[in-house]
């Protein structure tokens, strides 16, 4: 299982692999498929609990969603998301709340939105023992703010922006930092600007790494497909036949077999 200091040493190296998961039978899927991190990310609101975007997740939600994965990905570096409002008040939520993932759930770190502002929060964490990832360019919890979910990086002082960004959260102690849908020059130039990964969704190959949605991957969330997502299979739609199958199999009596009952 990878630490914080290690995957910060990976950069240039090896191009680090993150993916989602929210519950045990996923996360152990993931763990013997050999990625490097599994983010217990705040979009189990929307793939896994239906809500329409991450606002409503809660930090109990959290905990409860890293626990599982944790049973079934025990050898893996697990990063918890902070949810909205859990942190962005005040530093001492940050601390409670951070606190409360950590020594109940089993992850390993945290991941908190935010560019200069989230500074405070994340060097007060690193400083009592938490590991921290940062997030910039899109920030999913700000939807409200953007009015919904645009490229960042493109004008030149978005670009200056980001960098600044970077550089701070590198500075407050963060061993990693998500960079969403950020334009791809963009991105890369942030990349070389920090000494720590910088691990890209939507935001090219010149990231130290990568992340996505697992489901999505999968083809297993059908409400939308974001442009940045490949699809490597079509499980919604299989599962969807294999069922009907059962349910046909059952309604004209061929299941269960003598095969399959006592």
């Amino acid at each position: 299982m990878y630490t914080a200091p290690q995957i910060m040493a990976l950069k240039s190296k090896k191009k680090i692999v993150m993916l989602t998961a929210y519950d045990y039978l996923l996360a152990n899927y993931l763990e013997k498929a050999g990625v490097d991190i599994i983010l217990v990310g705040d979009s189990l609101g929307m793939v896994f609990l239906g809500y329409k975007d991450t606002l409503p997740v809660t930090v109990d939600d959290v905990i409860y969603h890293v626990k599982a994965v944790k049973r079934g990905a025990k050898d893996t570096m697990i990063v918890a998301d902070m949810p909205f409002m859990s942190y962005q008040e005040s530093i001492m939520d940050a601390v409670r709340n951070a606190g409360k993932i950590v020594k109940t759930s089993g992850a390993s770190a945290v991941k908190l939105e935010g560019g200069l502002e989230a500074c405070p929060q994340i060097k007060a964490l690193v400083s009592i023992g938490i590991p921290v990832m940062g997030h910039i360019g899109l920030q999913p919890q700000s939807v409200n703010k953007y009015g919904g979910y645009p490229v960042q990086g493109v004008s030149g002082s978005d670009i200056t922006r980001l960098i600044k960004e970077a550089k701070a959260i590198e500075e407050a102690g963060a061993f990693a930092i998500v960079a969403e849908k950020v334009l791809s020059k963009t991105a890369a130039v942030i990349t070389k600007s920090v000494n720590i990964p910088v691990i890209g969704i939507g935001s090219g190959p010149g990231c130290d790494g990568q992340v996505l949605v697992t489901p999505d991957l999968l083809g297993a969330f059908e409400d939308f497909t974001p442009k940045f997502v490949k699809k490597y299979d079509n499980v919604s739609e299989r599962s969807i036949k294999a069922l009907g199958k059962f349910i046909k199999d059952v309604r004209n009596k061929r299941f269960p077999g003598r095969k399959y009952y006592y």
